[in-house]
């Protein structure tokens, strides 16, 4: 008997028969407009429904219905104490399917697999989002007491290592508006929360190379970070080690810091920017 399919035989395919018709039948608009929606809070990384609404052209009785549903997969989320929605971690989620194939991640995988083992503590991948840290990547140590950011954390950016790193690349006005926008939060003692205190670390961590965070966001752990440019010259992320105090030493944060800042200026490298000799 031959193996050759028959005439009603159904045969995979990726797209319908009419899949080359450009008409509107190929097109749920409904889910259209959603993902407008989305895209565009992306754009304004934060927003009020007010302020979707009348970017838009839209209802807020119908983007409030977008937004929620969103929510309700974590696409997006909101902050009811100021009132405004943002994107959310499970976009993040979806889109690391796509982020596995980008340049950034794959690239940065082998200078957090060196860096742990290098340091013998937990390398991380992060990158700005809003006032947060979004955390892309990340080499665990063997330790038993380690840190844990799991790709899509978010962590307070005036409280993180990478955050600030970051920071530190920002114009000084642009910081001032993310301080005045949102008041940093108190993790603990040694969170620094006041515009004199960020501007300080932030020139102090010009002047080394690299951004240190001393207990600021958890007691007894440590992260030492660097920015990564692209070819523009922007800082676009951030490569940190963590640790507890315990083997994060006094006596280790410089040879730590040196080694995180050579780790960071080769994948900045490798992403086409140029590296700034002597620190900044």
């Amino acid at each position: 008997m031959s193996d050759a399919p028959n005439s009603t035989t159904v045969r995979a395919r990726g797209r319908p028969k009419a899949w080359a018709d450009k008409t509107d039948q190929n097109t749920i608009k409904s889910l259209d407009r959603a993902l407008h929606v989305l895209s565009r809070l992306g754009d304004f990384e934060e927003a009020t429904l007010s302020e979707l609404s009348s970017d838009l052209g839209q209802s807020p009785a119908t983007i409030y219905r977008v937004l929620t549903t969103f929510q309700a997969h974590d696409f997006t989320q909101f902050d009811a104490a100021r009132q405004v929605w943002s994107v959310g971690a499970g976009a993040f989620l979806t889109g690391a399917k796509f982020l596995r194939r980008s340049s950034m991640v794959e690239r940065a995988r082998p200078h957090l697999r060196q860096l742990m083992e290098a340091t013998g503590e937990t390398a991380n991948l992060g990158v700005a989002k809003g006032a947060d840290v979004l955390f892309l990547s990340q080499a665990e140590t063997h330790h038993a007491i380690r840190a844990f950011f799991p790709p899509g954390t978010l962590s307070p950016m005036h409280a993180s290592g990478i955050g600030k790193a970051l920071l530190s690349e920002w114009p000084q006005k642009r910081v001032a508006a993310m301080i005045a926008a949102q008041q940093p939060e108190e993790f603990t003692e040694h969170t620094l929360t006041t515009q004199d205190a960020l501007m300080d670390d932030m020139q102090a961590t010009l002047a080394r190379g690299y951004s240190f965070d001393a207990e600021e966001k958890n007691i007894g752990m440590r992260c030492i970070a660097a920015p990564v440019f692209d070819i523009s010259g922007e800082a676009v992320a951030g490569l940190s080690i963590s640790g507890p105090v315990a083997r994060m030493t006094d006596a280790k944060i410089a040879e730590f810091g040196a080694l995180v800042r050579a780790s960071a200026d080769a994948l900045t490298r490798e992403l086409g920017g140029e590296v700034s000799t002597p620190p900044r």
